[in-house]
């Protein structure tokens, strides 16, 4: 009996890796994606929730899940926050000691309030933490714009887990400064490296808080406004921002699904979010994850898999800044009904896929690291790091769905994320296509055998 147990195990190993590699070969030579993401970011560019380029792309991925092969496709509407980053950001430094203005690259942090009542000239404190702040006494704050020039923590060789702290210190930089009495907070960019662009990023406030305008600097003039400062602590800047927050508009998620044969009251999804910051054209995050997504469908149907379950790719509406999208998502899902067992989010970037991030039980883990040597030949081999995904978190929340999120390379991630610099040139083919298909595998197992 062990013995036909195992000849059965290595026949249906050995089925698997044949329909894994047809997935692979699909999405190296023919892919959609590229092609696709293409089109998103260079016809639409960057999507802001509540901006007419978000609805131009809500109209873009209805088509584009129908190319990619899905049996239906479909909207969901979600309200979603609009804000407007308005004219561009102005600041400049003004020496104590010489009339040599010194201009600065920022952008305004996504949320953030305006100058409304003019350009703000003030003195200015460097403060190297989020933390040491508490040990600064008001005095030496009120009135001044606080620069937070706390850097992004480079040993860690998984950038994102140095992204859990440095979100933190974006999140909260206009909280922490105001109480003291600081008029504007200027934060250093959350990027390890060094470089010219300003990375934005939601922040927020709190009712009882005075509401303080809050941006980012370039990591290059962070260290630049730094060692002037140590020369000239006298030194003022100058600062224009014109954001501000608008009523709630209306959108939509994006659905396409593959209707499954035998299991049609249960559902597998991947995903990645449609609207993207107001800088670059939103390339990496997360016009890749979206096209990625649809792209598992069209995969799956050129192997010639034939779901069980029913597949759904989405195009989520309102991460960056509210997750509206997934929240909603996951209200009507259990509204309606309908039982969703897994979920994989890509939204790390469109680089050379390495694993998943998982979250579920050890039974369900134990299951995924069966399947290792499946893809030991595309070198995807971690499956251990924990994590999912934003836009399909409450998923777990409503129906203790298992998550998993693709985990492509992260060494360059953090250089693009929320800057100017996400854009399509710095998009690979390959790379996008194998995440595409690492996805694809991975759904094509679940719905095969399950979790259970």
């Amino acid at each position: 009996m062990l013995l036909f147990s195992l000849t059965i195990s290595s026949q249906a190993q050995n089925e698997d890796s044949i329909v894994i590699r047809k997935i692979f070969d699909e999405a190296l030579q023919n892919g959609k994606a590229y092609d696709h993401l293409k089109v998103l970011c260079k016809n639409i560019g960057h999507r802001l929730s509540g901006s007419p380029q978000a609805a131009e792309a809500v109209k873009w991925a209805e088509k584009a899940m129908a190319d990619f092969g899905a049996d239906t496709v479909f909207k969901k509407d979600v309200m979603v926050p609009h804000w407007d980053r308005g004219a561009k950001e102005k600041a400049e430094i003004f020496p104590s000691k010489s009339r040599n203005i010194i201009p600065l690259n920022v952008l305004a942090l996504g949320g953030s309030v305006g100058t409304d009542k003019g350009p703000l000239l003030t003195q200015v404190i460097e403060v190297k933490s989020l933390a040491s702040l508490d040990s600064i006494p008001a005095k030496d704050i009120k009135g001044k714009i606080v620069f937070l020039n706390e850097h992004m923590d480079a040993k860690y060789v998984n950038t994102f887990e140095a992204y859990d702290h440095a979100f933190m210190i974006r999140w909260a930089c206009a909280r922490k400064t105001a109480p003291l009495g600081a008029v504007a907070v200027i934060i250093r960019s959350v990027n390890p490296s060094l470089d010219d662009f300003p990375h934005t990023g939601v922040m927020s406030y709190a009712d009882t808080i005075k509401k303080i305008p809050a941006c980012a600097i370039s990591t290059n003039d962070a260290d630049k406004l730094s060692a002037l400062l140590k020369k000239d602590p006298l030194l003022k800047i100058k600062l224009e921002m014109h954001c501000r927050m608008l009523p709630d508009a209306a959108s939509h998620n994006v659905v396409g699904q593959l209707n499954g044969t035998a299991l049609k009251d249960k559902y597998l999804v991947v995903g990645g979010h449609l609207d993207s910051w107001d800088t670059g054209e939103g390339a990496h995050d997360d016009g890749a994850g979206v096209v990625q997504s649809m792209e598992v469908l069209n995969l799956l149907k050129k192997a010639g898999v034939v779901p069980k379950h029913n597949i759904r790719a989405v195009a989520f509406m309102n991460e960056e800044n509210g997750n509206r999208g997934g929240i909603e998502y996951a209200e009507l899902a259990q509204k309606n009904n309908e039982k969703h067992i897994a979920a994989i989010e890509s939204d790390a970037g469109g680089f050379t896929p390495r694993g998943f991030f998982i979250k579920g039980d050890s039974l369900q883990r134990n299951k995924i690291l069966a399947w290792k040597p499946l893809f030991a030949p595309y070198f995807i081999h971690s499956f251990e790091l924990e994590g999912g995904g934003v836009d399909i978190g409450p998923l777990r929340k409503k129906q203790n769905t298992f998550l998993m999120g693709l985990l492509p390379d992260t060494q360059r991630y953090f250089d693009i994320h929320h800057s100017p610099n996400d854009v399509f040139e710095n998009i690979n083919r390959r790379e996008l296509e194998l995440g595409a298909a690492t996805m694809a595998a991975m759904i094509y197992l679940i719905d095969k055998y399950g979790l259970e």
